[in-house]
């Protein structure tokens, strides 16, 4: 591994940020840890990985134990190759919270990251409790966004799979386009951020992984409509950009409709990565909702019956 890999992956975790590993069948899943309190994990998109989140994870560390994996397949975790449908990724989170002995956790999903997270909260009802106690969908893959619902699809196909591997994987010069793509306003890109999510190219079989996603994406969204009754009961949390030009936000309306107790926020003229386009706004909305008897203080609320915080 080269100097440059070694550089994106300190910046990545950053001052305070542990890198971790855990053994999954074999294969190895990178895993950033921060901060102490409640746990929370926090799930990427498609293309994404832990870097994601380099803006979040030092502002959450007062309130929470935060966990950001790069999922099996992306970032700088091993490309096994294995079931990456929502429903097997999703089981795969819930035995990531199992081997950090998280008897429950909020839940956190960006884009694709968002559907699983949905699935993977699902996955974790059993009768009348839910490992998930709070969940927050960043922009979140969903049934109500036609976009998603043509495009993945036909990426999916051998003609689609064929011009991602002529315009994408064999187009690098064209990288900076599509990333920019995901802001609303270019100027906010942050500095490295490109170089930042092209450092996972250096481990083969990161686009194989991302269409071996895309393959399954129909099927999915099927699966999704059908187990959205089953989250009504979760508090949740829905932020969206304006701007966003992957995932509608006219999607969030029918999307919260499935939730008795949602919130929602939306950052004007911002895109896909409100993480990384407004951070700070991003992140207070964020921390407002996991401690809601502090409003982002940092002395966290005190359970009543054992002491522990309360997120």
């Amino acid at each position: 591994m080269n100097l440059a890999i070694n550089e994106i992956r300190e910046i990545a975790a950053g001052e305070g940020i542990e890198e971790c590993w855990m053994d999954f069948d074999g294969a190895r899943m990178r895993y950033l840890r921060t901060g102490s309190g409640p746990a929370l994990i926090l799930l990427h998109g498609l293309m994404g990985y832990s870097f994601s989140w380099r803006y979040v994870m030092p502002a959450l560390a007062p309130y929470a134990t935060v966990y950001a994996p790069d999922l099996l397949g992306a970032g700088f975790s091993d490309r096994p190759r294995v079931d990456h449908s929502m429903r097997a990724t999703a089981l795969r989170v819930l035995r990531f919270a199992d081997h950090l002995g998280l008897a429950s956790f909020a839940l956190l999903g960006t884009s694709r990251g968002g559907a699983v997270a949905m699935c993977a909260s699902a996955e974790s009802i059993h009768g009348n409790e839910c490992r998930v106690r709070r969940l927050i969908l960043v922009a979140p893959v969903n049934p109500y966004s036609a976009h998603g619902q043509r495009l993945a699809p036909f990426v999916g196909s051998p003609l689609g799979t064929a011009l991602f591997r002529t315009v994408i994987v064999g187009a690098s010069y064209s990288y900076p386009y599509w990333h920019g793509r995901m802001f609303g306003d270019p100027k906010r890109i942050p500095p490295g951020s490109l170089d930042g999510y092209k450092a996972p190219l250096a481990i083969p079989g990161l686009f194989e992984h991302a269409l071996s996603i895309v393959r399954t994406w129909t099927p999915d969204l099927k699966e999704l409509a059908a187990l959205l009754p089953k989250l009504a009961k979760i508090p949740t949390l829905l932020m969206w950009g304006s701007k966003d030009p992957a995932v509608y936000v006219s999607s969030m309306e029918p999307l919260a409709r499935h939730f008795e107790n949602v919130q929602t926020v939306v950052f004007p003229g911002v895109g896909h990565l409100p993480y990384e386009e407004c951070p700070e706004d991003f992140n207070r909305a964020l921390i407002d909702f996991l401690t809601p008897q502090q409003k982002t203080s940092p002395l966290l609320a005190k359970d009543a019956r054992n002491g522990a915080p309360v997120l």
